[in-house]
């Protein structure tokens, strides 16, 4: 049988971290047009909100059931707004484990929302789940995905030259793709010390809705 990832929800002092929900949609299309996001991620750019609800009904439901990963909305506690987003991919079950990667909306930078949420989510991984190694991959431009990384305690580990396909405007404003590298990170357990505030992370497993179709590859 193919391990799967609980149908979760998780929640510290400021986020909660819960499964993508259709009215979710105007939000998730608005975040992913983000420049800054479309420059670092392979999702569609434009990003309508008929990729998003295709992407909330199939594709991230789809990561959890087929057994690849995880995929999660950041809201705030008090607003309920969707501040991100936290994707678990390449979920290796015999190693236990897997990559982590992180989106933030513009509106919502600076608050230290990407590094809270991703830290909740390893937290979770290493005591709840048995993980034993949470890996990030960061472009090498990306000095934001880079801060994240860094703040919750992870280990660079070495560069993977050319091994990702960024996407910038040129002169003339048209969206180019080019070749960078990707810096490699990771977190252990024994990461997690004294020096780094960890969050309380509260757990609630969903009970399991209707089957729904997966995708091999949602990019």
């Amino acid at each position: 049988m193919t391990s799967l990832f609980p149908d979760v929800s998780l929640s510290t002092e400021r986020l909660v971290l819960r499964p993508f929900e259709a009215d979710d949609a105007a939000a998730l299309a608005d975040m992913m047009n983000d420049e800054p996001v479309a420059a670092w991620t392979t999702f569609p750019h434009p990003f309508t909100r008929a990729h998003a609800r295709d992407w909330i009904a199939h594709h991230a439901p789809g990561a959890r059931l087929g057994g690849e990963g995880l995929v999660l909305a950041v809201t705030e506690f008090l607003t309920q707004r969707l501040v991100g987003a936290v994707r678990l991919s390449r979920t290796d079950w015999d190693l236990r484990a897997t990559e982590l990667s992180c989106v933030t909306a513009s509106w919502a930078r600076g608050e230290g929302y990407a590094a809270e949420a991703a830290l909740a989510v390893a937290q979770w991984l290493f005591t709840r789940r048995g993980f034993a190694r949470v890996e990030l991959r960061t472009a090498a431009d990306n000095t934001a995905a880079q801060q994240v990384a860094q703040r919750i305690g992870c280990v660079s580990e070495g560069v993977l030259r050319g091994a990702w396909i960024a996407r910038s405007r040129d002169h003339t404003g048209v969206l180019r793709r080019n070749r960078t590298d990707l810096i490699v990170w990771s977190l252990l357990p024994e990461d997690l010390d004294d020096d780094i505030e960890t969050p309380t992370v509260h757990e609630e497993t969903r009970t399991e809705h209707g089957p729904v179709r997966a995708y091999a590859d949602w990019n």
